[in-house]
């Protein structure tokens, strides 16, 4: 009998938002996977639960090694509880590899959802969040996460990263460099916990408010490049601004309805007027 892997989402601080299925398979799950012991105990207490099952840890330089035990559990008919430190395991944290091994083995995998510092700090970014992206951490090196933040400069959705405090002023700076001072963003610091924080502004702003020293959990919202200006046709706009005019319209208000039927600068549209009327 082939046993369950259950991936559980565990509150980024407060415990009460935690649903009673979670509070259900901690306690009834033959193994706990989890990141941190202490953590584990920590939270059970907060939630009177009192774990039944076999508990292990599973953070990131034992997940491997910890494969065949757990693969061997769920193949004896076992449900193993995955849990990370906060949040949905494998987003950032141990769990992937896990995941993979029970899908290739024939073993269901399913998950008690819960808090996502990702969907957090996008509904509380003010930000667009029809379209994003969740990049994870960037690169320690200076190099590497400029080159990666290059690389992202063109991105029209709007981008979720995750970020230590002693680095978010410089990857504030080097993101500013890559997309744009005035490029909008959020940073949201210790969400849901007692001293939550959603910081917004420009990326040059925002990289100011760092340099003075941040702490805690962070999480950081960018908005997307602009999309490109599609091409002006300068006859175009002359032959709109003269239908206007046909209508009765002075040049004058023939050129402010174009300006507003299409969107762009009064100058464009005016000097597309001038080189018609000079050809």
């Amino acid at each position: 009998m082939v046993g369950r892997l259950v991936l559980g989402g565990a509150p980024l601080g407060q415990p009460g938002d935690v649903g009673p299925r979670l509070r259900s398979v901690m306690a009834t799950a033959d193994v706990l996977a989890v990141e941190d012991t202490r953590r584990l105990h920590r939270l059970a207490a907060d939630l009177e639960v009192t774990p039944t099952g076999r508990v292990v840890t599973f953070h990131e330089s034992v997940e491997r090694s910890r494969l065949p035990g757990l693969l061997a559990a769920l193949e004896q008919g076992q449900t193993v509880l995955l849990l990370t430190d906060a949040g949905m395991p494998s987003v950032s944290d141990p769990g992937y590899t896990l995941v993979r091994a029970a899908i290739e083995a024939g073993v269901e995998v399913t998950s008690v959802p819960g808090p996502s510092a990702v969907t957090t700090a996008l509904a509380v970014s003010g930000l667009p969040v029809d379209r994003f992206c969740f990049e994870g951490f960037l690169p320690r090196r200076a190099g590497e996460r400029r080159s990666r933040l290059a690389g992202l400069a063109d991105e029209r959705r709007t981008m979720v990263f995750f970020e230590s405090p002693h680095r978010l002023a410089d990857a504030l700076t080097d993101a500013a460099a890559a997309f744009g001072s005035s490029r909008p963003a959020a940073v949201c610091r210790e969400l849901t916990k007692t001293h939550e924080e959603v910081r917004r502004g420009t990326l040059a702003e925002l990289a100011a408010w760092a340099a003075e020293g941040v702490r805690g959990e962070i999480t950081l919202v960018v908005g997307g490049a602009a999309a490109a200006p599609a091409a002006v046709d300068p006859a175009r706009l002359a032959a709109l601004v003269a239908d206007e005019e046909a209508a009765g319209a002075t040049r004058k208000d023939a050129i402010r309805a174009v300006v507003v039927r299409t969107g762009l600068p009064r100058r464009t549209v005016y000097d597309a007027v001038v080189a018609a009327s000079s050809s």
